[in-house]
């Protein structure tokens, strides 16, 4: 179940994606009320907290992305083609029985988390985020992404 609601996630980015890109980057770089900051500052950080909790699983330390080399939807899309096969190949590896090891973030000296809880964070943080993008979108005339997980068939 965990694989298919990173499925989703990824389903539905790569729908803001196409839906963002009729938007000019001006008003993609404007910053909102709420979130991270802009559409831009919001996608990045999906990807780079999802990437960050990533190696923590696998016991790398984090890698910092610099905000000036992905300041346009093309490079934050790249960098999202780019990562999501890495973390595709562990989902596809995953057994269960890895579940209730504890890992300790790079960022956080002496904590301690199971990865089951991990990966369920990573799932509801792009959705609270993704959220953020339907109100911000609405402001500026643009379609939403579906929020469905029906239909998708990802079952």
């Amino acid at each position: 179940m965990v694989k298919a609601l990173f499925q989703y996630n990824w389903l539905v980015r790569d729908e803001w994606f196409r839906l963002l890109e009729t938007v000019p980057e001006k008003e993609l770089a404007k910053k909102q009320l709420a979130g991270v900051g802009s559409f831009l500052d919001t996608m990045l950080h999906i990807i780079d907290v999802e990437y960050s909790w990533f190696r923590t699983i696998v016991k790398k330390p984090d890698i910092q992305f610099d905000p000036a080399e992905y300041g346009s939807l093309a490079a934050i899309k790249a960098l999202s083609d780019k990562l999501r096969p890495e973390i595709e190949a562990v989902l596809d590896g995953w057994s269960h029985e890895q579940d209730g090891e504890l890992v300790s973030p790079s960022w956080q000296e002496q904590q301690f988390y199971r990865k089951d809880e991990i990966w369920h964070h990573m799932i509801v943080h792009e959705i609270h985020h993704i959220g953020q993008f339907s109100v911000w979108a609405k402001e500026l005339g643009v379609k939403s992404a579906s929020a469905n997980f029906i239909g998708r068939g990802l079952l």
